[in-house]
């Protein structure tokens, strides 16, 4: 509370007290100040559900793209594939697709992403059902229709520009749509193979 001192009539002195508090333009700053605040946070609240609605399909993508990977690495490990192989349809004796692909179960050689995929059917997610275990009745199958997959592998150069005979890049993209919010979503994995194991 603050105070005035007034002088009345010569040297006496009198305080009386001032009327205190905020004026009517301070609240409606504040209450704007405060709706601006409000506002943002519910913007980011917003992205944050988006997120989360996504974080499974984002989960599928990776876990994907890891498998094309993997079996790629395992062929070479294991001497399925010959080194000339290891390379897309077109370079010479290569055995991977290059376009975009249906998710499909791994044909007759065991390899992802390969041309025999196509007659091997689609690959389903399988979830446990109502029982919470795997491999029952009750399991639900669900489709990955909303995605698809191409793997590519490419030379690599040396600081002269000249290529590395014993390595190549391999890059895995898996491209999905998410359901709720239908928007088309990109997972690259860009990894390295080399001649030996």
């Amino acid at each position: 509370m603050a105070t005035s001192i007034a002088r009345r009539g010569g040297s006496h002195r009198v305080q009386t007290p001032t009327a205190g508090g905020f004026t009517l333009i301070e609240v409606v700053i504040s209450m704007a100040v405060l709706t601006i605040g409000l506002v943002s946070l519910l913007g980011v609240f917003g992205l944050a559900m988006a997120a989360t609605q996504t974080s499974q399909q984002d989960m599928i993508a990776k876990q994907l793209a890891n498998e094309a990977l993997e079996s790629i690495v395992t062929a070479r490990n294991t001497s399925q594939l010959q080194w000339d192989q290891v390379q897309n349809v077109g370079s010479g004796t290569g055995i991977f697709l290059t376009a975009l692909q249906p998710i499909n179960l791994a044909g007759a050689d065991g390899i992802v992403g390969t041309t025999d995929d196509a007659t091997a059917g689609p690959q389903m997610l399988t979830e446990p059902g109502s029982d919470g275990i795997y491999g029952t009745s009750d399991d639900v199958h669900l489709p990955l229709s909303n995605y698809q997959r191409q793997v590519v592998i490419s030379p690599v150069l040396d600081t002269n520009g000249n290529v590395v005979a014993s390595l190549r890049a391999i890059n895995v993209t898996v491209q999905y749509t998410t359901p709720r919010l239908g928007v088309a979503k990109t997972y690259v994995l860009t990894s390295f193979i080399s001649q030996f194991r």
